[in-house]
């Protein structure tokens, strides 16, 4: 089911992603931004990436934030509604302005780009929990945050902390991505605040790259784990190696966690349930297993996108109660889409070409190469794209 027009705050979507979304000028020819001599309007936004692509892989999304009221927020709000997404607990503000940002095309080799962000004092780094849906906000089965928006003032940080802080046991799955922005925070606390809302949530996903650069861990997946013990799902990404999650599993005699995907009734406490299998935070100390899946072989166009596409597969499946494995190559897949264009966003391969891809062995799986617009091919071409 998707959402595609407004609905009522308290009914109940599959996720619901909180966080600033702003409008992308993206350059009309390689070169540094002061040689480059116009850009392509886009949108983009961690969180609300992540509801575009949930959204057009089928499930129903809610983005909650806050725009200005100019036409660059009327652009977010359109395009952004375009894919499906419920924006009906979107707030205007009349005095601050959107975000707005202007990127170089990278440099496939390097990676190498300029970003200039026009976002201090944006409509959305005053969101709080006094100007904020929180209704609408806790009505998801899925509750998708990122490290970003704890960055970008005081009042976002005290919401996000409220948010994961005060959600009842029963509530919705919380989702976090660190998102390491250091140019974002306002002063050195930026790593620990980022390893306190890890620890307090349920699916976190974070770089091995982060991870060095926030916290100096420098010894892989398990070294990341080390020091994530608390979360009931830890995906930690490695670049074009793959993908390590570690899982945890209930301990002998522990209460099951809810799941299913019936949405209560209002006269119920408002809460829904967490999506079936999911795994909700648990003690440290409760077993874990540790899963890896290499990354797909892709012709890069631009890396932007790639980590939020990735979080957009990983939680469909997460969802659709698939296992691990099945989640992360539903990720992998995802994150192929948004690194075969230039902008944030890509449209993702059909649930049923996904989910072929996703069965292939291992071997099959390895010798998969992907480029621009595969997502677009036909079951028989989608064949083509093994290599023999």
């Amino acid at each position: 089911m998707t959402v595609t027009g407004p609905c009522n705050a308290l009914d109940v979507v599959d996720v619901v992603a909180l966080g600033e979304s702003m409008v992308t000028f993206l350059p009309t020819r390689p070169g540094r931004l002061a040689d480059v001599p116009s850009f392509e309007r886009a949108i983009g936004g961690a969180e609300s990436n992540v509801a575009c692509g949930l959204a057009a892989a089928g499930h129903a999304v809610r983005w909650v934030s806050r725009v200005g009221a100019d036409g660059f927020g009327d652009h977010l709000v359109e395009a952004i509604r375009e894919y499906g997404v419920d924006v009906s607990a979107v707030r205007r503000d009349p005095l601050r302005p959107t975000g707005v940002y202007f990127r170089t095309a990278g440099d496939r080799a390097t990676d190498a780009h300029e970003v200039a962000y026009y976002r201090a004092g944006s409509a959305a780094s005053a969101m709080s929990t006094a100007n904020v849906d929180l209704a609408a906000v806790r009505a998801g089965r899925v509750l998708h945050l990122s490290g970003i928006t704890a960055a970008l003032s005081d009042a976002c940080l005290e919401l996000l902390s409220d948010l994961v802080a005060r959600r009842p046991d029963t509530g919705p799955l919380v989702s976090f991505d660190v998102n390491h922005r250091p140019g974002l925070w306002r002063n050195t606390d930026g790593p620990d605040v980022l390893l306190d809302l890890a620890r307090a949530c349920d699916v976190v996903f974070v770089g091995t790259d982060e991870a060095e650069a926030a916290w100096g861990v420098t010894g892989g997946p398990e070294a990341i784990r080390a020091l994530l013990p608390e979360p009931g799902v830890l995906v930690v990404k490695d670049g074009a190696r793959g993908a390590t999650a570690f899982e945890r599993t209930a301990m002998p005699g522990a209460q099951p966690v809810p799941g299913g995907a019936a949405v209560p009734s209002p006269e119920q406490d408002g809460t829904p349930p967490a999506p079936a299998g999911a795994t909700r935070h648990r003690p440290a100390g409760s077993e874990s297993t540790t899963t890896f899946v290499p990354a797909l072989h892709v012709d890069v166009v631009a890396a932007v996108g790639a980590g939020d596409a990735f979080a957009a597969g990983f939680l469909s499946g997460t969802l659709r109660g698939l296992g691990i494995r099945e989640r992360l190559r539903h990720g992998h897949l995802m994150a192929a889409a948004a690194l075969t264009v230039s902008g944030d966003l890509a449209t993702p391969p059909s649930r049923s070409h996904a989910d072929r891809l996703v069965a292939l062995d291992d071997l099959e799986w390895e010798k998969l190469r992907l480029g621009p617009g595969w997502t677009q091919a036909t079951e028989r071409a989608a064949e083509e794209v093994r290599t023999p």
